[in-house]
């Protein structure tokens, strides 16, 4: 296998910026040697999502109205991270803004790339334990509602196409796979995640 990047970009030019994105315009030659044009959308932040895990569990996810879908939408928590600041750092703050939680105990479970063919996102997934709560610091674009399920719901809810988000839907169908393993993870940080009954999921 070849990974050399058979893309020529001959022109890059900046249509759009704002604080969260910025949108190319590129002129290019493509792998078949083709002139062509492609659109590249930059984020500014890297996507980070946290299943928060309590002692006997449960998780919580987050409610909210997406505007670009413009349709409700059940989540893992949620958030963005700086290109510039440790994701671990940029999780724990996420964590305690949207549910208000802190977290002892951190797994890094996930990398994704959300949308390949027109952004360079990555998104990060985390596994957190041992919370403590306090209370949320929502930012002010945010109308959030939380709910305390068990963590099997959350896979329900994943695998029944109730929950679409796609950071949500890989979190919830990587953890399915490490509680059905049986990884050193679970079973050594959230053995009572292996009281589940993967088959009735």
């Amino acid at each position: 296998m070849n990974s050399d990047n058979p893309w020529i970009t001959l022109k890059d030019t900046v249509v759009y910026e704002n604080k969260w994105i910025r949108i190319h315009h590129r002129d290019i030659i493509n792998p078949n040697g083709g002139k062509g044009i492609y659109g590249l959308v930059h984020f500014k932040n890297f996507a980070i999502g946290i299943v928060p895990i309590d002692e006997n569990g449960y998780t919580y996810i987050v409610g909210q109205y997406r505007y670009p879908l413009n349709r409700y939408s059940w989540e893992i928590p949620e958030g963005g991270g700086p290109e510039n600041e440790d994701i671990l750092k940029s999780a724990k703050r996420e964590l305690k803004e949207e549910i208000g939680a802190v977290a002892k105990k951190w797994f890094l479970i996930q990398e994704l790339d959300l949308s390949n063919s027109a952004t360079d996102e990555i998104s990060y997934i985390f596994l957190a334990g041992d919370l403590t709560f306090y209370s949320t610091e929502h930012e002010e674009t945010e109308l959030l509602e939380i709910k305390k399920i068990k963590v099997e719901e959350l896979i329900k809810m994943v695998i029944k196409g109730e929950i679409r988000d796609s950071i949500s839907v890989a979190a919830g169908l990587k953890l399915f796979q490490l509680i059905a393993a049986k990884s050193p993870l679970i079973s050594e940080n959230f053995p009572q995640l292996l009281l589940i009954d993967i088959t009735q999921l």
